[in-house]
């Protein structure tokens, strides 16, 4: 009987924290939000300079709703989805893409960013340009990330494929000589020519996608609240100013080109 108790308490503790909606967030004041290090131009966990796109339309967000921001860092992609769905935090963020396979467990808010998955090399190695050269390099990748679902997706076989880079790794991975070629979002591949001239774009690897904020299932709340707030500021400038301040000038035109 004491054993059934302990059970029914612990499964009545379990659904309430998953439970925690709106309501219940403006109640405690405060929107925890979890995210992998790795991502400064959307979220930044470092103190001091830019807080990165996301940080700061959550930030918008959290004025509106009369909440307080508070990271909850995450150790690996693969953390995120059962961080969130362990009651850890109340969203993810932080360029976090929208997959199939992340869609079954939680819900996805409005698009934040636009994105597609390409082939990112480094001179001297040559630009990707179809996937059997992609096949024969060796890829670099982040386990668990929807970068590594690409590369099993476009059937680079798994002895070519190193998962064992650290979130925001493969730039050096390259410059190394560790890996040939790693598959990533335009908008972190567009960072590293930035940073890096004689990193180079090539292929892109399946279909167009989106980055956006991944709430639970059970906060319809939280994620019609967010929706409706990333509706408005898409139709802004703001929006705009945003992208340009994170990504430059020609970001626009980049992201035009990985929707065709």
């Amino acid at each position: 009987m004491m054993r059934n108790i302990a059970g029914l308490l612990l499964a009545l503790v379990t659904s309430a924290v998953g439970a925690a909606d709106l309501a219940e967030i403006k109640t405690s004041g405060v929107l925890r939000v979890l995210v992998v290090d790795g991502s400064p131009a959307f979220l930044s966990l470092k103190a001091g300079g830019e807080p990165g796109m996301d940080r700061e339309i959550l930030d918008g967000f959290a004025r509106l709703h009369k909440l307080t921001i508070t990271p909850v860092e995450a150790p690996t992609w693969e953390a995120l989805v059962p961080m969130l769905l362990g009651g850890k935090g109340d969203v993810i963020a932080g360029g976090v893409t929208v997959t199939p396979a992340r869609s079954k467990q939680i819900d996805f808010t409005a698009e934040v960013f636009p994105t597609r998955n390409v082939v990112v090399t480094r001179k001297p190695t040559p630009v990707v340009t179809t996937l059997a050269e992609l096949r024969a390099l060796k890829v670099g990748t982040i386990k668990g990330s929807s970068m590594a679902e690409a590369i099993a997706g476009a059937g680079v076989p798994g002895a070519n494929v190193d998962d064992d880079l650290a979130s925001g790794g493969a730039p050096a991975a390259l410059r190394s000589g560790r890996i040939t070629a790693t598959v990533s979002g335009i908008e972190d591949a567009f960072l590293y020519q930035r940073a890096d001239p004689a990193m180079q774009i090539g292929l892109f690897v399946g279909p167009a996608g989106s980055l956006a904020y991944g709430v639970r299932k059970n906060a319809p709340q939280l994620k019609a609240a967010l929706d409706e707030y990333i509706g408005n500021l898409r139709r802004t400038p703001t929006w705009s100013r945003l992208v340009l301040k994170y990504f430059g000038d020609q970001a626009p035109a980049l992201l035009k080109k990985a929707r065709e």
